[in-house]
């Protein structure tokens, strides 16, 4: 599908059977999602440009090359932040930002509650980070907000995708990127994915 890229690996199908797993207590479920979180971030900066530089190792000069232009890493609260430090460990030299944001089912719409982004993001790549992608409303509200910032290019950065989510994000946003590591099969009548992972702030702060 385009610009939609399912990860699989037999790891990562092993450690989303304890994701999914409504016995997985609270400081585990976070444990997974920071090691499924280190995959995605690898997977989407696989085409980050480098730049060649010298170095003296203890034997001799050599060039070595380093990340020319780092991205921004953005999450949206308050499930992206259950990826966010796994992904800046990954990727150590980049800024982060956060959206708040969600949707309000009595208004039909989504309300926007935080919005900090670091300075200087105009031009810059955004990895924009949320486990679950549903219904697509609040991934299309985070991403119009960023473009009024002038970003670059954006990759949205995901555990777990609705065919309608991505179908959602992409009407609105043809050129996003999506990185994901499952697609599951559709919703609920209370909003959530099936056969999915519950609420994914809830199970990660152990909140209900």
């Amino acid at each position: 599908m385009k610009n939609v890229f399912n990860i699989t690996h037999p790891l990562i199908s092993h450690k989303l059977a304890f994701l999914r797993d409504k016995q997985t207590d609270s400081a585990e479920f976070r444990r997974i999602v920071v090691e499924l979180s280190k995959f995605l971030a690898f997977e989407a900066t696989r085409d980050l440009k480098l730049k060649e530089f010298e170095i003296e190792t203890p034997i001799s000069k050599t060039k070595a090359h380093k990340i020319d232009d780092a991205p921004v890493v953005v999450s949206i609260l308050r499930a992206g932040s259950g990826m966010l430090d796994s992904v800046l460990t990954t990727l150590p030299f980049c800024s982060a930002g956060h959206i708040g944001i969600y949707r309000d089912k009595f208004i039909n719409n989504t309300v926007e509650y935080y919005f900090k982004l670091p300075e200087n993001v105009e031009g810059k790549e955004i990895l924009l980070l949320d486990p679950m992608l549903a219904t697509g409303d609040t991934a299309v509200a985070s991403i119009d907000r960023l473009k009024q910032y002038d970003v670059g290019r954006i990759k949205l950065l995901t555990i777990l995708c609705l065919d309608t989510g991505h179908q959602m994000v992409h009407e609105f946003h043809p050129e996003v990127d999506i990185y994901t590591l499952s697609s599951d099969e559709k919703l609920n009548e209370k909003g959530y994915l099936i056969p999915g992972l519950g609420d994914a702030g809830d199970r990660l702060f152990g909140t209900r």
